[in-house]
């Protein structure tokens, strides 16, 4: 079969620590730590009082107040990165095949603001069942796939993908896949999450799974560091335009790299656990590089899941030691999750672009808010702390793992 080549010609993110793509790179490059006390209600009963917030987000800046109340911020995200992607890759709606054209997007939870509002305001008015007739189309994953193709009339296949953390990366994939099979000559993909309400830091601070490192927010966030003590929550959304290389190249696009290679396991262990051995991260790094018919030795960059959870961050190092074997000391290792914090849906569409910005720039971007080493980890590993590191970048990979042990990694290479 006549498999397509696929590349990126768009990018666009919202992001805690920029709102658009330039403003995203400047502050990884740059170490910026997005994490600040929540402004988004009030903390007081919670134990973890901060994230990674959109920093002064207003939808109306975006948005009429007629469409904003028909969209929670996750869709409102979605449509704002999306639409950067769309403007940088120069398509034109009138000139492509818009049956050929589609949306496959990514959410892990959805409209959580709204059916916890919603909820909550019903048993305030005493059960009477005032629900919005917006309720249901605002909180669904899927909506914000459907209000881009309404947008951009793109009308091939349209669709979200779930799969907790890994839901953007399998979004890419699927999108990767559709391409490469003829099914679509271009796709906007991606994901988008706006989690940081009291149900979503509630519900992950119950779990033990947040930081709580209240007097120093924007050092919360420290992978691999030895006093990591959970992950911190972040939203936004990581739009990319993957187009057919051929259709690329005939409307005169500029093509930022190709994806080649993608990769899919579980870990069959634990809901919320990774695998301790870190089999599932071990096999799905070894299909991604199997699709892409490279070796490991031709990688020069992994940014890492690298959440900054105590058994997360050694089971990962475990998996990239065995699948790179003598090479692993030869990679550059990242955790950008460092300055984000967690997208959790939208983690693997921010982090796709932090590896696109980086073979762009030639600079890998670094993992902050290292102060001690883990005796547990191989600390002779090059993890990038604390300052961005120059070196040419041809080849990067990008792992995202999910709360059921979804493991997803895609392979990004430079065109040459």
């Amino acid at each position: 079969m006549d498999l397509k080549k696929v590349v990126v010609t768009g990018i666009g993110a919202l992001t805690p620590i920029g709102k658009n793509v330039s403003e995203f790179w400047h502050g990884l490059s740059n170490g910026v730590s997005g994490a600040a006390d929540i402004t988004r209600f009030d903390t007081t009963h919670f134990r973890t009082k901060f994230a990674c917030e959109v920093k002064d987000y207003d939808p109306f800046d975006h948005f009429d107040r007629k469409e904003a109340r028909k969209m929670d911020y996750f869709t409102q995200f979605a449509l704002i990165a999306a639409g950067e992607a769309v403007e940088n890759s120069g398509l034109e709606t009138d000139s492509i095949n818009l049956d050929r054209a589609g949306i496959v997007w990514a959410a892990g939870i959805g409209g959580l603001k709204t059916i916890s509002d919603e909820i909550i305001s019903y048993a305030d008015n005493d059960r009477i069942p005032r629900f919005s007739p917006f309720l249901i189309p605002k909180l669904i994953p899927d909506i914000s796939a459907g209000h881009l193709s309404i947008i951009h009339g793109f009308r091939g296949p349209n669709y979200a993908t779930v799969s907790a953390c890994a839901s953007a990366t399998n979004a890419l994939i699927d999108a990767f896949h559709l391409i490469k099979l003829g099914k679509a000559d271009v796709i906007i993909s991606g994901g988008s999450e706006a989690a940081i309400t009291e149900v979503g830091v509630g519900g992950f601070s119950s779990m033990k799974a947040l930081s709580e490192r209240n007097d120093s927010p924007e050092t919360a966030s420290r992978p691999f560091d030895k006093d990591r003590d959970g992950f911190v929550m972040g939203e936004g959304a990581g739009a990319l335009i993957l187009e057919e290389y051929e259709h690329a190249k005939a409307r005169g696009a500029k093509i930022y790299c190709e994806l080649i290679g993608a990769g899919l396991s579980a870990d069959a262990h634990h809901i919320t656990a990774p695998h301790p051995d870190g089999l599932g991260a071990k096999l799905v790094m070894k299909n991604a590089l199997e699709d892409a018919e490279i070796s490991p030795e031709e990688m020069d960059y992994v940014n890492v899941h690298g959440t900054s959870t105590p058994l997360g961050d050694i089971s990962e190092v475990l998996a990239i030691k065995e699948v790179f074997g003598k090479h692993a000391y030869n990679l550059n290792i990242g955790a950008t999750k460092s300055m984000t914090g967690h997208l959790l849906g939208a983690a693997g569409g921010v982090e796709a672009i932090a590896c696109i910005l980086a073979m762009q720039n030639n600079i890998i971007p670094p993992t902050i808010n290292h102060f001690t080493d883990d005796d547990n980890l191989d600390n002779n590993l090059n993890f990038t702390f604390n300052k961005a590191q120059s070196r040419e970048i041809n080849v990067a990979l990008s792992n995202t793992f999910g709360f059921g042990g979804h493991n997803t990694s895609v392979i990004f290479r430079k065109i040459v």
